[in-house]
């Protein structure tokens, strides 16, 4: 039999041996358990970042905007661009929550070993991983930020620039599938309940008293939530503006002359909006000279994407208090004005005042199915005009949203007088163009029913 005196060599080592392994594997514990901690706050940190950064009021925006510190127009940038930052700080928390859940099963894996670790005893260690995410990492910093927002966004705003730029192609492939998807599925899935609610309204005024009014009301309603702030903008080149460079007298008549209550005022050009004047503002000073500072009655613009539905639109006015919107595209150039008037026609009909022309859209009708149109009639009143889906287009149009644009994207050129074409059942006839653009055009919209025939 051999020995087991601790004097031997041999029982020496293993003994020596069997300790070292334990103090290894406790220290693998213990630099497991911190790490596990470390991830947990930073967890923790990058939750809260997001609920903080979008939880900022207005007020806060604009304060971070005229900073004079680095953090917090770092802030403002950051938020110009919200799908990519907060698709940064996704990135980042939920890869360190599958850290954070590997490092929990490695260390069960160690715990209960490889043989004996049966898959109740896997689903409880996830199960206590879950919980400590969800409750350290996800639930308490959310709580805990609510009244700490700018302190946290001011030293989390320098980690989220690098780490955006450092994650830069994740996000753009992420940001990019979702675009995908919201054009491929959820846009055409909201046209088709438009569709229906379209073909349900027309099968219930069938046998319904109602007058062509109270219809185009009901259709009005129905069409709210679909229509965008560039499908019923007032265009740039129509936009009446007046230059700061103005003096007092030079301005009175041009508001006499154009009898608006509130004018957009530039520098430079029309890209460069300084504000909006009411003209009540200028009553109490009608007889000041041409020293007066009537630019500093100029109140701030409210500048809106073309892209925006006139239902959020409509939501900003009442929140905000304004009538009136600068349209303004991707590269911060003015291409629209929109104001509340525009909005409240799209649901009850044209508003006309003292001071609106009656031929602000230019048509005429010459029988049942035949229109001769302007050609800087925007495709929405045509569609409207003519009650046709407002989306009878979209196949062609490209970027265009006027009926001479439509003419443009048809024959892919500038078309001449008396040339015609068809698309589905309208057919188009050029009555006057020149060498820059198309005029005016003469429609023929077919009936469904004749279409068919036609097709047939």
């Amino acid at each position: 039999m051999e020995s087991t005196d601790p004097g031997d060599p041999l029982s020496y080592s293993l003994l020596q041996l069997l300790q070292s392994s334990l103090t290894q594997l406790r220290l693998e514990y213990l630099v497991a358990i911190a790490g596990g901690l470390i991830l947990l706050l930073l967890s923790a940190l990058t939750s809260g970042a997001e609920a903080a950064f979008f939880s900022l009021s207005e007020q806060e925006l604009e304060k971070c905007k005229t900073s004079p510190h680095t953090a917090e127009q770092r802030v403002y940038r950051l938020l110009q661009n919200p799908r990519k930052l907060l698709t940064t700080i996704l990135i980042l928390n939920n890869g360190i929550n599958v850290a954070i859940i590997t490092l929990f099963a490695y260390v069960a894996w160690q715990l209960f070993g490889t043989m004996t670790l049966s898959a109740g005893a896997l689903a409880l260690c996830m199960l206590f991983a879950t919980f400590f995410i969800v409750f350290c990492g996800e639930v308490l910093p959310k709580v805990y930020v609510q009244k700490r927002r700018m302190p946290l966004v001011r030293r989390m705003a320098g980690v989220l620039d690098s780490l955006q730029l450092l994650m830069r192609p994740i996000s753009w492939l992420l940001i990019s599938i979702n675009e995908h998807i919201e054009r491929k599925y959820i846009i055409r899935g909201y046209t088709h309940t438009i569709e229906e609610l379209h073909h349900s309204l027309d099968v219930a005024l069938i046998n319904a008293d109602t007058s062509p009014e109270e219809r185009k009301i009901l259709r009005g309603v129905v069409n709210f939530g679909a229509i965008s702030v560039k499908q019923i903008m007032r265009p740039r080149m129509d936009i009446v503006a007046f230059n700061t460079a103005m003096t007092l007298p030079e301005l009175m008549p041009e508001i006499v002359k154009w009898g608006y209550s509130r004018i957009p005022v530039y520098s430079e050009s029309t890209d460069h909006i300084e504000g909006i004047l009411y003209v009540k503002d200028l009553l109490p000073h009608l007889g000041r000279g041409a020293d007066f500072n009537w630019q500093q009655l100029v109140r701030p613009p409210f500048f809106v994407p073309e892209t925006k539905r006139i239902a959020d639109l409509f939501q900003d006015f009442k929140e905000k208090h304004v009538h009136m919107a600068i349209v303004i595209n991707e590269y911060g150039g003015t291409v629209g004005l929109l104001t509340l008037e525009d909005i409240v026609e799209e649901i009850v009909g044209e508003i006309n005042d003292e001071f609106d022309d009656d031929d602000d859209i230019i048509y005429s009708q010459l029988d049942e199915n035949t229109f001769i149109f302007d050609g800087k009639t925007s495709l929405h009143d045509f569609c409207k005009i003519t009650e046709v889906p407002f989306d009878a287009f979209d196949e062609v149009k490209g970027e265009n949203e006027t009926v001479a644009g439509l003419m443009l994207a048809l024959f892919s050129r500038i078309p001449r007088v008396g040339e015609n074409t068809d698309f589905g059942r309208f057919h188009f006839t050029v009555e006057s163009a020149d060498t820059k653009r198309v005029k005016r055009v003469k429609i023929n919209v077919a009936s469904k029913k004749e279409q068919y025939y036609k097709v047939g």
